[in-house]
């Protein structure tokens, strides 16, 4: 008995003296396992002499963009032509707007151009649950980039990082990481040749303090295409593609009005696909424009609609027809179906005459008429509505409100902006706004019943035609509607100058 109590008396000895060291390596071993599963992001370095890289004539349909950034080109590429007067180079080029709209591939052609070792790096990679490791990557970027100057940082989706600091304390970390780029940003010596680029889609979201003069003062806007750009887009994604002999890529660019270059490199892509399934040995107009469908409506769909639905369907899409000829030039009507694609059971497809930025409040209140043909049509010929026409009173009330709170087209107030953000405003004049509202669509809608029973002969004739070939182009579309003239001006006369008496 005395020999196993000496025994256990050892035990305990042994445990007293080596439990704690174990515990202490098990701990260090958990945490070094935890550092072999931290996500490690290696910055992309780009050569700007490789055979991949963009010039300047992948670029197209941003000129004004491009004019602004050839300034940060011949800094680089000829330094002491502006060292000499004093000139110092400019830190900080954020280019914002729409997704899409090519500021990647300008920030790459940029660096090519100016023969600058190129890095890039989403925003994203920053921003982690471990802290301070966002904050020692950016680090290691600015360094690795001023050991190779002249170079080009590329920060993409800067407000991944760039967001303005709430002071809560709950988002220490990306206050953190936020804070070292403000920090390496200042810290630039005069004569590095280091230029950080920055993409954002969301501009208002990102902090006052990345904005300063000194850091990314130069703010240009990389905005959607006009006519000429979404062409000369076209021509440089159809580079070495075989295009037929009727191909126009003018009329093509004219029907793609609002869609960036992104889209434009998607539909000419589709365009090849189509004609690669049909085993054709060029790209027809008639690729361009079923892949302009694919990608705008989306994917066709094979739906089993009911012969009720389809009656109802052909009258509601004959209703926009109809409003949108009677409507004059405002919205040209370019194809009709009933064939469902994407969410929609069938859709109208219109083709402005020119790219326009203003619109007048006639204009306004004839682009709700159209919107509001297809439910008006349901009304006057069925005498009930169904759901078909969601999206289209989203529309016509995004419309009403925006003239109503943004653009002072209401009787109430034609002078002043009721914005909803405006807590100032009284209640009464909150209930103007909302009755104002409610007037604009309502007499909209009113009319478009009236014009609708006015012409009931030509929307039978539009759904019958529906019903029998399912799709209605432009040219079948103008043989129809031919005779019947546009009861509407507002879009010709835009612009005309008023003679007073």
């Amino acid at each position: 008995m005395p020999d196993i109590g000496n025994f256990l008396d050892q035990v305990g000895d042994y445990a007293l003296t080596w439990l704690p060291l174990i515990f202490f390596g098990l701990i260090i071993y958990l945490l070094w396992r935890t550092l072999q599963y931290m996500p490690r992001v290696k910055t992309q370095a780009i050569e700007s002499d490789s055979s991949s890289a963009v010039t300047w004539a992948d670029v197209a349909g941003v000129e004004e963009a491009k004019a602004e950034l050839q300034e940060v080109v011949d800094f680089l590429r000829y330094p002491k032509r502006f060292q000499r007067l004093g000139a110092r180079v400019p830190k900080g080029m954020l280019l914002y707007g729409p997704p899409g709209t090519g500021k990647t591939l300008l920030a790459k052609a940029v660096a090519h151009e100016s023969g600058a070792k190129f890095y890039s790096q989403s925003a994203s990679a920053f921003v982690e649950m471990f802290a301070g490791l966002g904050a020692s990557r950016i680090r290691k970027l600015f360094q690795e980039a001023r050991k190779n100057a002249p170079a080009i940082i590329f920060i993409d989706e800067l407000d991944a990082v760039g967001t303005a600091r709430g002071g809560s304390g709950f988002n220490r970390e990306h206050d953190q990481t936020l804070n070292q780029l403000l920090v390496e940003l200042d810290g630039f010596d005069e004569a590095a040749q280091v230029v950080v680029m920055g993409a954002s889609n969301r501009l208002q979201d990102l902090d006052p303090a990345l904005l300063r003069p000194g850091r990314f003062d130069r703010q240009v806007l990389v905005s959607p295409p006009d006519l000429a750009g979404r062409q000369e887009i076209l021509r440089v994604h159809t580079r070495g593609k075989p295009l037929a002999e009727g191909v126009d890529l003018a009329v093509v660019a004219r029907q793609t009005a609002g869609l960036t270059g992104a889209e434009l490199a998607n539909i000419c892509n589709e365009a090849a696909i189509f004609a690669g399934r049909r085993e054709a040995d060029t790209i027809e107009l008639e690729d361009f424009e079923d892949a302009l469908e694919r990608v705008v409506a989306g994917l066709q769909q094979r739906r089993v609609v009911s012969d009720k639905e389809k009656r109802i369907l052909a009258f509601h899409e004959a209703g926009h027809v109809l409003l949108a000829h009677l409507m004059g030039d405002l919205l040209p009507i370019q194809k009709v179906t009933i064939v469902a694609r994407g969410d929609a059971l069938g859709y109208a497809y219109y083709v402005p005459i020119e790219d326009r930025y203003l619109r007048t409040k006639e204009e306004l209140l004839d682009v709700m008429k159209v919107a509001l043909g297809g439910r008006a049509a349901e009304q006057l010929v069925f005498g009930r509505v169904t759901n078909g026409a969601a999206s289209d009173l989203e529309k016509v009330t995004e419309i009403a409100r925006a003239m109503v709170f943004d653009y002072g087209m209401s009787e109430i107030a034609s002078a002043r902006t009721m914005r909803a953000d405006n807590y100032a405003l009284s209640e009464e004049t909150k209930r103007m706004r909302d009755s104002e509202q409610a007037r604009l669509t309502d007499e909209a809608y009113e009319e478009t019943q009236r014009l609708l029973a006015k012409h009931r002969l030509m929307l039978d004739r539009l759904a019958m035609a529906l019903l029998e070939k399912e799709t209605l182009d432009r040219h079948e579309l103008r043989e129809f509607l031919h005779e019947l003239e546009p009861e509407s001006r507002a879009s010709e006369t835009m612009g005309t100058v008023r003679v007073l008496p």
